[in-house]
């Protein structure tokens, strides 16, 4: 399998996809998966495209404006090997649930964007709109969490209601949590997510 990741098995059914941010690596989020479901196993991976040195899942242009030609081609890099994963860890492919942060909140969205149910559910913290002017595979009743900070300067409110309005014009049962911060992941935003976690899977 050509991304590094980690694997943990879990005593649930549930698979926990965690993506990082830019400049992180597989084992930034491993904590975040504790608060959300301990029994779940764990697929952490890692983004194998480097901007100066740190890793992300795709490219992009400048802040804010993605290579939409390489985030097709990596998004349709980690849905195939989402299949490998559960062939190869012997999971069920349907079972798996993404928790993505910034750019990996960027590439779980762009799997709900361009692949009909390729998650169960999707926890994205702080993710913009993966691409405009397309149209949405048929999403119908998958959960989707949206952590959002009202001062974030990367991803300002406008991206987080469109993105919720495009996943909902898709069928996606999606929930919005705001704070007043900036960027930054903070632990009750997890928190949030966690209940909502549990409420939905």
């Amino acid at each position: 399998m050509k991304l590094k990741h980690i694997y943990k098995e879990g005593k649930n059914e549930k698979v926990l996809l965690l993506l990082h941010g830019t400049g992180g690596t597989e084992n930034d989020l491993l904590p975040l998966a504790g608060m959300i479901d301990p029994e779940a196993s764990v697929l952490s991976v890692r983004g194998n495209v480097s901007e100066n040195g740190m890793p992300r899942f795709f490219k992009r242009l400048r802040e804010g404006v993605f290579d939409e030609e390489d985030l097709i081609e990596r998004t349709r890099e980690l849905y195939e090997f989402l299949d490998e994963a559960a062939a190869h860890y012997g999971f069920r492919r349907d079972q798996i649930v993404a928790a993505g942060y910034s750019n990996g909140a960027n590439i779980a969205g762009s799997l709900l964007f361009h692949y009909e149910k390729s998650l169960r559910g999707a926890l994205l913290f702080h993710p913009m709109v993966p691409r405009r002017g397309v149209d949405l595979p048929d999403q119908t009743g998958v959960p989707v969490f949206i952590g959002a900070g009202e001062n974030d300067p990367i991803c300002p409110p406008s991206e987080t209601h469109d993105l919720k309005s495009l996943l909902r014009a898709a069928g996606a049962h999606v929930t919005d949590y705001w704070e007043r911060t900036g960027h930054q992941l903070t632990e009750q935003e997890v928190r949030a997510a966690g209940e909502f976690y549990k409420t939905q899977f």
